[in-house]
């Protein structure tokens, strides 16, 4: 059966697949108005057989899918398993392991940056996915023949692009490269989403400690309002009007709502008065507690040599075959620019061996970059002692 909607039928199925060595799995979710991904259909496959599991039928018990997901011999195989991660996590508190993501072993096959599932497909398979239920709506009962074929696709060529990257990952002698993605993959951390933390994706959006002390009590409460009304945090509050409160600090509804871009009457709501309740507990923070704001560097004299670290990253990337961004970030850039004993990834493991060592010979003056034939090289001391000797 190509769609499993019985329990029976799932454990039986998931039985089978727990004697292979691998199961390539993708979810279909819907969350564009909740704040929680809404699960409504998960994809299986190992190498002899593939279905789908419908995860809105009654009475469905999701148990046997979770226990397989917890067992320890068989590899699970996902592309961006991120998303697919946090809803076995929500629902179970586990997450699949051992793992292997095939958008981060791509990377490190040479495929660059984040390479779409089609791109894989196209270039390991040799064949085009059929696309057109990609924005289909998951939730909606029956599920079309269409659907489940599509849905199913994302997983039987997932086996055949999972073995391909394995294989070139150990002939190259770098399956232990995807360790560090896989340790973050897989730590739990990754998917709790605290209150508390949640004002760090705006942090660069302020300047002044009681700024900031008002942006992280505000997006404190946003978070915690749209986790339990699982609604999307911009159906609570806006990033911009969120910014805009930090900065305007407003310590009475009255005054909320003289705010240009406050939605008209909410501030008489009781959201109005969170909002403003937020801002006083903000103000009474002592600022020595709050996190070091990291101002922004202009006209750095470390500015040049990050320019001369991307070239480096780029060099390096093309000669090992590896993207850029699974070897350095800018920020590490930026850090090892700033120091050489900069705490990043670049600086340790396979990455220092490839690049990091390099790096710091650069901003050393032991290691020089010239154009040969249209492309870029590196050159060592020893080199450029002989050059300069010719």
């Amino acid at each position: 059966m190509s769609l499993l909607t019985s329990t029976e039928d799932l454990a039986a199925a998931c039985a089978r697949l727990s004697h292979h060595p691998f199961v390539t799995v993708d979810t279909e979710f819907l969350r564009e108005t909740t704040f929680w991904p809404k699960v409504c259909v998960i994809q299986l496959a190992s190498p002899e057989e593939a279905f789908a599991v419908d995860t809105l039928s009654e009475g469905l018990d999701l148990t046997p899918f979770f226990e397989l997901m917890a067992n320890e011999s068989v590899v699970k195989v996902f592309h961006a398993a991120r998303q697919d991660l946090e809803i076995v996590w929500r629902l179970a508190r586990l997450i699949p392991a051992p793992l292997f993501d095939t958008q981060v072993a791509a990377m490190v096959c040479g495929f660059g940056d984040q390479v779409s599932y089609v791109e894989l497909v196209k270039a390991i398979s040799k064949e085009s996915l059929d696309k057109s239920s990609r924005f289909t709506d998951w939730s909606k009962r029956p599920l079309s023949t269409a659907q489940i074929d599509y849905a199913i696709a994302d997983v039987t060529h997932l086996r055949q692009i999972y073995t391909h990257l394995r294989a070139r990952l150990e002939r190259s002698n770098r399956l232990d490269w995807l360790a560090d993605e896989m340790r973050t993959l897989t730590t739990p951390e990754t998917y709790e989403q605290s209150p508390e933390n949640a004002w760090e994706r705006l942090r660069h959006r302020v300047r002044k400690p009681r700024d900031l002390a008002v942006l992280m009590e505000l997006a404190a409460w946003r978070e915690s309002e749209a986790q339990g009304r699982d609604v999307p945090r911009s159906r609570v509050l806006k990033d911009d009007m969120l910014i805009e409160i930090a900065l305007a600090a407003p310590r009475t509804q009255e005054a909320l709502g003289n705010l240009r871009a406050f939605p008209r009457g909410l501030e008489r709501s009781r959201s109005g008065a969170d909002i403003v309740a937020a801002v006083e507990r903000a103000l009474a923070r002592d600022p020595a507690t709050l996190p070091r704001i990291e101002r922004e560097k202009r006209g750095s004299s470390s500015g040049a040599t990050v320019e001369l670290l991307k070239v480096l990253l780029r060099q390096v990337a093309e000669e090992t075959g590896v993207a850029t961004k699974m070897i350095a970030t800018v920020e590490d850039l930026e850090a090892i620019a700033a120091d050489d004993g900069a705490d990043v990834p670049a600086l340790s493991g396979w990455r220092r061996a490839i690049f990091g060592d390099k790096a710091l010979q650069l901003k050393a003056g032991r290691l020089a970059l010239a154009v040969e034939k249209g492309r870029v090289v590196t050159l060592d001391w020893q080199e450029l002692d002989e050059s300069a000797g010719r």
